[in-house]
């Protein structure tokens, strides 16, 4: 029960801003019927007083919605006549004879001496009293229609500006975005000489391979050349002796 409560807390304190407006249309037909009875048969102020209570129902309606055109126009008039049925039912339905009525009397003597009403005018009593009495009825409907429209456009304007859930880390690839045209050639071209720088290196590289390769194999027949020449030297060195009779090992 208690979840619940606080789950429709805003319907719940919004109804009974409702509450106070539908009892005083309900009472207000019964006292309208009574002005409306004094030009008319009584089915007639019947018809009459419920259809002005169909007709505030419509306007309280449309103004929480926020329908525009005369709305408040009828709601004014309907608010006009309900003001006079419920004044009108309260001084016909007064007795000035009554022991309330006097008891009364003697309760508001000094507020009325001090605002220069004479108290012994029985008439002019029964007349504030009608007003106080129906009068107000109106204007606790209008309050609380008032506070009604104003607590529906706050709950509208919290749902309008609710943040939006946050949504998880991470962007799908679809929704990355796309670089410009010229970024992107500009990229390409980044590419580009990175792979030609790359060719080129790769190619000094075998450059520089081949020339070892090829000192190496200078070095080895220059080596192989002298090795030759040596042995041959030492051969004809070793004729010469022979030749000349020089060669101990002869």
């Amino acid at each position: 029960m208690l979840n619940w409560i606080k789950g429709n807390k805003r319907g719940i304190i919004r109804s009974m801003f409702l509450v106070p407006i539908i009892l005083v249309m309900i009472i207000s037909i019964a006292h309208v019927i009574s002005w409306y009875d004094l030009s008319n048969p009584m089915s007639w102020a019947i018809y009459l007083s419920i259809a002005i209570e169909i007709a505030a129902m419509s306007s309280i309606a449309a103004a929480s919605v926020r329908v525009k055109g005369g709305v408040w126009f009828v709601f004014a008039i309907v608010t006009l006549i309900q003001f006079i049925g419920n004044i009108f039912f309260c001084y016909k339905d007064t007795d000035i004879t009554s022991q309330n009525f006097k008891d009364w009397i003697d309760l508001t003597q000094p507020v009325f001496d001090a605002l220069g009403s004479d108290t012994k005018d029985l008439i002019g009593q029964r007349r504030w009293l009608a007003v106080l009495e129906g009068g107000l009825l109106p204007l606790i409907s209008l309050a609380s229609l008032n506070f009604f429209i104003k607590y529906g456009g706050a709950d509208d304007e919290t749902k309008e500006t609710t943040p939006e859930p946050e949504k998880p880390e991470g962007t799908p690839l679809s929704k990355l975005p796309v670089p410009p045209v010229e970024d992107a050639v500009t990229i390409d071209q980044v590419v580009n000489n990175m792979t030609t720088r790359e060719v080129e290196d790769t190619e000094i590289m075998l450059g520089l391979q081949d020339s070892i390769v090829e000192e190496n194999s200078r070095f080895n027949q220059e080596a192989s050349n002298d090795d030759n020449t040596g042995v041959q030297r030492a051969l004809e060195a070793n004729h010469k002796r022979r030749s000349e009779g020089t060669d101990k090992w002869a």
